[in-house]
């Protein structure tokens, strides 16, 4: 047997063993990684010098704690964009460093960079991964731009029109269970409560055409739906609940797979049930008659979606849509409602002038119900719901890791950086696969956040920002030759032929006829 002199290491001549040949080998390349991260960590910290940095509450935490999910949190936020207009620096534990732009001009350049080159951070993604799979809110890169491509016509205005008629429907519910509960002695209602409700109910008869009634009666899919929003936020808050295996371990993450199943099941039976009665042939003989019967929904137009080879959208792919639009479009329009109401109840002179203006559109009408066409005269009204998105943006903030580095316009960079997640797969329904779960303390990846709610509160942007304008009384806009709220490229009216003036209009008339 040859022998190997190992006298560096103290240890004298042995025998040359395999095992001992793997051990150096794998020392070597740790060691090789652990110079590669003290290198990365370093070399990013020199480089974000730049940004200006908040006191850390510790070496060891950072700043997490600093900013806590709460309007106190909010308040933090408002403080740290006045000290740092421009943009500041904090830090994810002790090594993972995190730039949070909330003035335009540096969020424009994040922004504006293609999907391959500003990717969803998965540390604030990954939750959702096995309930909404790789829909639009969580790919990226190509099959983002792809599925986008082959989405767009779900959102043409000739497919969105018929849908008034059910917004009006789901807000007559609403408002008539609103009177019921007030002739029987009711003080007050939680409306964030109801009008999520109204939301999901309208949700589930574009999405799928499926009237569940679920604002009168309980609905278990609705409920699930609900119970997995409330778990995902719930375990962001819980630090040792983001490694996967405790959390599917853990109480609630039995809850979390239960109510998948149930969400992938539903969607899952529509998909089945809509292929076995989707024609053959003649397929713009049928789109017409759907059209015209009022009743081509969502899931309808993702099964005959066909891209430029012909290919189709998987099963699983339209689950994921299906899934992303349910959560998507109920949350955060719900919240932007709720905070509309709040607003406009705070300036009774501004709710005035707004039913006011609804009024007078639909004088001479019988049914008094808004239509598509109306939503364009009613100026003031959409003044007042920018300036409440404004104020309470649904969406406060969203994160990019960026493979390039990107320069804002003041000559700073953003680092590029990598952080990488495993698998991601689903662990709901009919198998188990376990996602590696993303390392928070990897240094080689810097998270860059959009902070909405800093660049809507920014006081270098906006004077008094904490305080609704005076609109003035002829109706003409304030903000005239402001682009308008801002809203992250996921959400659905950024897609062509959706995004447009009318549709906070839209978003009004859900919970604010005429008569009340």
């Amino acid at each position: 047997m040859p022998q190997l002199s190992l006298s560096w290491l103290g240890l004298g001549p042995m025998e040359a063993s395999p095992w001992v040949l793997l051990l150096l080998v794998g020392a070597s390349w740790l060691l090789a990684r652990g110079l590669t991260w003290i290198y990365a960590f370093y070399e990013n910290s020199r480089r974000l010098q730049c940004f200006p940095q908040p006191p850390k509450r510790n070496w060891l935490l950072g700043h997490v704690g600093m900013i806590q999910p709460t309007e106190q949190g909010l308040k933090e936020v408002s403080k740290l964009v006045g000290t740092y207009p421009q943009g500041f620096r904090t830090w994810l534990g002790p090594i993972t460093p995190i730039v949070t732009l909330c003035h335009p001009n540096t969020v424009r350049s994040v922004l504006s960079a293609s999907a391959a080159v500003a990717l969803k951070d998965v540390i604030f993604y990954s939750f959702l991964k096995p309930w909404l799979g790789d829909g639009l809110l969580l790919s990226s890169g190509d099959k983002w731009n792809h599925h986008r491509r082959l989405l767009t016509p779900a959102f043409h205005f000739n497919i969105l029109k018929p849908y008034m008629k059910i917004f009006n429907d789901s807000t007559n519910v609403m408002h008539a269970k609103w009177r019921r509960l007030v002739s029987e002695g009711s003080a007050s209602l939680d409306m964030f409560e109801h009008i999520s409700l109204m939301t999901l109910d309208s949700l589930q008869k574009c999405v799928f055409s499926f009237d569940s009634n679920c604002q009168e009666k309980p609905s278990e899919y609705i409920a699930a739906i609900l119970e997995l929003s409330a778990l995902v936020v719930k375990r962001r808050e819980q630090l040792l609940m983001h490694m996967d295996f405790l959390y599917l371990l853990s109480p609630s993450g039995q809850r979390f797979r239960k109510a998948c199943r149930l969400v992938h099941d539903f969607t899952d039976a529509v998909i089945q049930e809509r292929r076995r009665t989707l024609p053959n042939h003649r397929i713009s003989d049928f789109l017409k008659a759907k059209a015209e019967s009022k009743t081509l929904d969502f899931i309808d137009v993702l099964l005959l979606t066909k891209d430029e080879d012909g290919k189709e959208l998987s099963d699983e792919d339209i689950r994921a849509e299906a899934d992303t639009f349910m959560f998507e479009g109920h949350d955060t329009t719900a919240s932007g409602l709720s905070w509309a109401l709040y607003n406009l109840a705070k300036h009774p002179e501004y709710q005035e002038r707004c039913r006011k203006e609804v009024q007078d559109l639909l004088r001479d009408r019988d049914p008094k119900e808004i239509e598509w066409d109306d939503l364009a005269q009613l100026p003031f009204l959409t003044m007042c719901i920018k300036e409440s998105l404004r104020l309470h943006p649904p969406v406060t903030v969203i994160s990019r890791c960026c493979t390039q580095d990107v320069v804002l316009p003041d000559g700073r960079v953003i680092p590029k950086g990598t952080h990488k997640a495993g698998g991601g797969g689903s662990w709901a329904g009919k198998g188990l696969h376990q996602a590696v779960g993303p390392c928070p303390l990897s240094p080689t990846g810097v998270i860059c956040l959009i902070n909405i709610f800093g660049t809507h509160h920014n006081p270098a942007v906006w004077p008094n920002p904490e305080v609704l304008p005076a609109f003035p009384s002829s109706g003409s806009c304030p903000l005239q030759g402001w682009s308008g709220v801002l809203t992250p490229p996921h959400a659905p009216l950024s897609l062509p032929g959706c995004a447009g003036r009318p549709h906070p209009a839209t978003v009004s008339w859900w919970t604010s006829p005429p008569g009340l």
